[in-house]
């Protein structure tokens, strides 16, 4: 079993930017200095590369992206309050999508035990036909539409912990019997959508698990929905591949929300679920950034996720 850490970060993201903007550059080098942290001599680092269009269009809809590149010739807009475009975005996006991609694949695979991409900017409020929430390409949703495609995985599941709910993701796959998502999300808070009850349309009714958290919850109920909740229904479902959703504005430093998590309670989770990855004989486990606006606690939050990987994939091991 591989032991490698990979990271995949590219600082032609950090062209995406507007100023006084919290989804700002200096929060991937943040997270990409935690990975290295705690990878040490296991680490391997390589930039991204970009995204293959036809790939992105298995996920998002041909006219959406037609827009999106018509905003970028013309250089640029703000899609919502929250959700721009400026000249090197549309590259920025693209580049994101194709680092999870290929963090998808190396942890499919087993060339890296635990594979980051740490990019920006984020994916999961992007829905097939719009932009929102900081996002513009659903990235976790391209990895998963490129696994299906090369066959690697047809079974899969979304692990979200980013403090809001991924409502472009669950949109994107409610319907999906073969795609487990879930969640733990304040709740008030945006996208307002992740109720306890959300649990898929259709054929996929019962594979979609959302928590919604109390603001001020703390450790003690991240931890336990992980544990007592969520990572078992992931275990149940037997998926093929696990991609997470890693956002850290749970954390308690963040100021977006109201969650109050620490990076133990990040370290805790993370351990919870490559214990899950290993017993489910998974080579490794896959992660893209999301939230997260505090640089002391995205450092401190990424390198504790990995080292909680790691730990827990040799604790179920040697077990």
């Amino acid at each position: 079993m591989s032991r490698r850490v990979l990271l995949i970060t590219d600082a032609r993201c950090d062209r995406h930017a507007a100023p006084g903007h919290p989804e700002r550059p200096d929060r991937r080098e943040a997270v990409a200095a935690g990975v290295r942290d705690a990878a040490g001599e296991r680490l391997e680092e390589r930039p991204a590369l970009p995204v293959d269009g036809e790939l992105v269009a298995r996920v998002h809809d041909r006219d959406y992206l037609a827009a999106l590149d018509r905003l970028d010739r013309d250089g640029g807009a703000w899609l919502d309050p929250d959700t721009y475009l400026v000249p090197g975005s549309l590259e920025a996006a693209r580049l994101a999508a194709g680092a999870t991609v290929a963090a998808a694949e190396a942890a499919r695979s087993g060339a890296a035990e635990v594979a980051f991409a740490v990019i920006r900017p984020p994916g999961h409020h992007a829905s097939a036909g719009h932009a929102g929430g900081f996002c513009l390409l659903n990235n976790v949703a391209v990895a998963a539409a490129a696994l299906r495609g090369a066959g690697r995985a047809g079974r899969l599941a979304i692990v979200d912990w980013d403090v809001h709910h991924g409502d472009g993701t669950q949109a994107i796959f409610d319907a999906d019997p073969d795609l487990c998502y879930a969640s733990t999300h304040q709740s008030p808070l945006y996208p307002g959508t992740g109720a306890a009850g959300d649990a898929g349309s259709g054929p996929a009714a019962g594979t979609k698990h959302n928590r919604p958290l109390a603001p001020g919850s703390g450790d003690d109920a991240f931890v336990e929905a992980w544990r007592d909740e969520l990572l078992p229904a992931v275990e149940a479902f037997a998926p093929e591949a696990i991609l997470v959703s890693a956002g850290y504005d749970a954390h308690r430093a963040d100021p977006l929300a109201h969650l109050e998590v620490t990076e133990a309670g990040y370290e805790a989770v993370a351990r919870l679920l490559g214990a899950a990855s290993a017993r489910l004989g998974l080579p490794g486990v896959a992660l893209t950034l999301e939230g997260g606006y505090d640089l002391h606690a995205l450092r401190a939050s990424a390198a504790a996720t990995v080292q909680g990987l790691l730990a827990g994939r040799a604790e179920a091991v040697s077990g």
